[in-house]
């Protein structure tokens, strides 16, 4: 095969397409909507990412976070509360049983509360930055 046959069919060059907003994006994906019109919802259940949205039409199953939110959960909720656990024992010394239990609780709401706002986040940065492969919002020539 030679280059001429791997080209693409159009003359567009992924700097001509229209920028995405990084900022919106994450904030609807914060948000848990559609990176592109913020209205249709991201994902279907707890964690699976809608094939395309129900308002725009926007293709999202090309889209994967993989293990980047549960890291970023365990991340986050690792340096909040591992100081918190601290400052807890050092000011009162409650029970072992009564400090266990408030933060075994504590870990489990925040990861379940960040986990799917961190998965909208990285697919928002996926789907403004382009990274679901160059050609797709290219138009039919």
């Amino acid at each position: 095969m030679t280059e001429a046959t791997l080209a693409p069919a159009t003359d567009l060059t992924e700097a001509d397409l229209p920028e995405r907003p990084l900022g919106r994006a994450m904030l609807n994906g914060w948000k848990r909507c559609c990176p592109s019109c913020g209205s249709g919802p991201l994902l279907r259940g707890y964690l699976k990412v809608r094939d395309t949205c129900p308002v725009c039409g926007e293709e999202l199953m090309h889209h994967r976070a993989d293990d980047g939110p549960a890291y970023l959960t365990i991340l986050i909720v690792g340096h909040l509360l591992a100081p918190a656990l601290m400052f807890v024992y050092v000011r009162w010394t409650p029970e072992p049983l009564t400090m266990f239990s408030a933060f075994t609780v504590a870990t489990v709401a925040l990861s379940l509360f960040l986990l799917p706002r961190l998965k909208g986040v990285m697919i928002a940065i996926q789907w403004a930055k382009r990274m679901h492969g160059f050609g797709r919002d290219l138009p039919a020539s």
